[in-house]
């Protein structure tokens, strides 16, 4: 599959990443000062070698166009790439590629197969289309934050999970695109959106709300209780040395396991009426004990927990250093931890070949693989059209 990207943040970005890890050849279509992961990072603009932690999150395996939109060579240059490509992916407010000749019409009027893949906050239409879409604006809108506070309030989730979760449809939905375009030879227009992407992550929770009819107060509940609507003891607990959760466990067993004449009180009553008091109980046995000693416990019953990790303690996870969950790799002299692609294909993980860490670095070899002879390729960058960096300062690629 060959992908022209005019991919930006997070959720267009990740989503090409996800395909170029299965093997797609990426172009990413950026600005001569290069897109705007490239500009912006959390922590304070975190940066590894110079480049930006946000850049480095999404754009593995992309190749690099830099070239000037509103230029007047830049349709011919465009075009050119996308005549020879299979899909567009563009993650844009509604209208933007439109105005600058790059629409879905446009698109396909000039290859009537494309697969042209639009990823927006709300959608093309409706009354919130011109919005712009963020993930903390997403989490507020599709019910995530309200859902996930319980009695300490609205609480957002601490990470970009609609945009990830966005960017894992959009590649989903590019890649039923192609397959039908293996079959059909014929293109799709492919929507997805930030708010669906939300409302999606919460499928289970939504369904079983509007199925239990227990309205809001159904939401108020223990801020130790994880969700709404499961029964305690399912929830995170202070213990001696740290947090650990608890899953769904039977109350009989649970109060086995521990020995605890305050749970067994609890056997045969309805856990999740009586949510708050049980999760009270519980955390009172635990709060006095460590890890270790509540695993022995548990584990004798074949009970359902877990240690809370930290992000440090990710580095040691005996499972994710089996898994290879993480990558070393070098960025102009400086190690960076990446997560890997998520997915093993026949027991391997997916090669990796490296960033375009500079914008337009690899504009002069996208341009002679479309076609363009070495003249074109130097007019283009004397015109302005398009940019590349010197070749002496291209080893970064």
């Amino acid at each position: 599959m060959k992908i022209v990207s005019f991919c930006h943040f997070l959720q267009g970005p990740a989503a090409t990443q996800y395909l170029s890890d299965m093997g797609a050849e990426v172009v990413k279509i950026e600005p001569p000062q290069g897109a705007y992961e490239r500009h912006w990072a959390g922590a304070d603009r975190a940066k590894a070698g110079g480049v930006s932690a946000f850049f480095l999150s999404a754009n593995r395996d992309a190749r690099s166009l830099a070239i000037d939109l509103k230029h007047p060579q830049a349709k011919q240059v465009v075009y050119r790439l996308i005549r020879q490509s299979h899909a567009v992916v563009e993650n844009f407010r509604p209208g933007t590629l439109d105005r600058l000749g790059f629409g879905y019409a446009a698109v396909k009027a000039e290859k009537p197969d494309i697969i042209y893949a639009s990823a927006s906050g709300f959608g093309t239409t409706g009354p919130y289309a011109g919005r712009p879409g963020q993930d903390l604006l997403i989490q507020a809108m599709s019910g995530l934050v309200a859902g996930t506070g319980g009695r300490r309030g609205p609480t957002a989730v601490g990470c970009a999970a609609a945009d990830q979760h966005g960017a894992a449809l959009l590649a989903l939905g590019i890649t039923g695109a192609y397959a039908k375009w293996l079959k059909t030879g014929e293109g799709t227009h492919v929507e997805a959106n930030l708010l669906a992407a939300g409302v999606d992550l919460q499928t289970e929770s939504l369904v079983t709300y509007y199925a239990s009819n227990r309205g809001r107060a159904a939401l108020d509940r223990d801020e130790r209780l994880a969700t709404w609507f499961h029964e305690a003891p399912y929830g995170v607990y202070a213990i001696a040395d740290g947090h650990m959760v608890l899953s769904l466990n039977p109350p009989d067993k649970l109060a086995e396991a521990l020995d605890s004449a305050e749970l067994r009180a609890f056997i045969g009553r309805n856990a999740y009426d009586e949510r708050d008091a049980y999760i009270a109980a519980v955390a009172e046995v635990l709060a006095p004990l460590t890890y270790a000693e509540i695993a022995a416990k548990l584990e004798a019953h074949r009970l359902w927990f877990a240690r809370v990790e930290d992000f440090d303690d990710l580095r040691r996870n005996p499972q994710l250093l089996h898994n290879e969950t993480f990558r070393e790799v070098d960025v102009n002299g400086v190690p960076v931890t990446l997560v890997n692609h998520p997915l093993r294909y026949d027991g391997k993980l997916p090669g990796f070949t490296g960033f375009a860490l500079q914008p337009g670095a690899h504009s002069r070899s996208v341009l002679e693989e479309a076609g363009f002879a070495a003249d074109e390729v130097a007019a283009l960058l004397e015109s302005g059209a398009v940019f590349a960096p010197a070749p002496d300062s291209q080893a970064a690629e």
